[in-house]
């Protein structure tokens, strides 16, 4: 496979961790990944939104001990050290959906330095998903 696009919508800390493991193993072969957030996981591409991710619901109760079993597995425990990691495999390019950014006040300014841009998401559809090998939904 020499390129995968990626759609996030989800920002839980336990449900984002899937999507950028794919895009972890991906790159390591050498794939082109391109990420799309939209809808709350664009708070992820802000330092801010990085930081408050949260378990999701029922494991809520359980936060600590995952993000010490995250570790554990040898990966940082933080999104955004997943995030750099992932940007300096140097197959990764991470974007913000517009429409969710405008919503969730996410834009230029307070982009994390590793994430692309902001996009729409028809040219994410349009100039990667639609080119890729494989396109993922999560």
């Amino acid at each position: 496979m020499k390129s995968l696009a990626i759609v996030v919508r989800d920002d839980a800390y336990d449900k984002i961790l899937t999507p950028l493991a794919f895009a972890y193993l991906a790159a390591a072969e050498g794939t082109q990944v391109d990420m799309l957030f939209v809808n709350w996981a664009v708070r992820a591409l802000t330092e801010k939104g990085a930081a408050e991710l949260k378990i999701d619901g029922r494991h809520a109760d359980e936060d600590a001990y995952v993000r010490e079993q995250v570790a554990r597995a040898g990966l940082p425990a933080g999104i955004h050290d997943i995030l750099v990691a992932l940007k300096e495999t140097g197959c990764v390019s991470l974007y913000g959906c517009s429409l969710a950014g405008a919503i969730f006040d996410v834009n230029e300014t307070n982009l994390i330095p590793q994430a692309e841009g902001i996009v729409g998401a028809s040219w994410f559809l349009h100039e990667k998903a639609a080119k890729a090998d494989l396109c993922q939904y999560f």
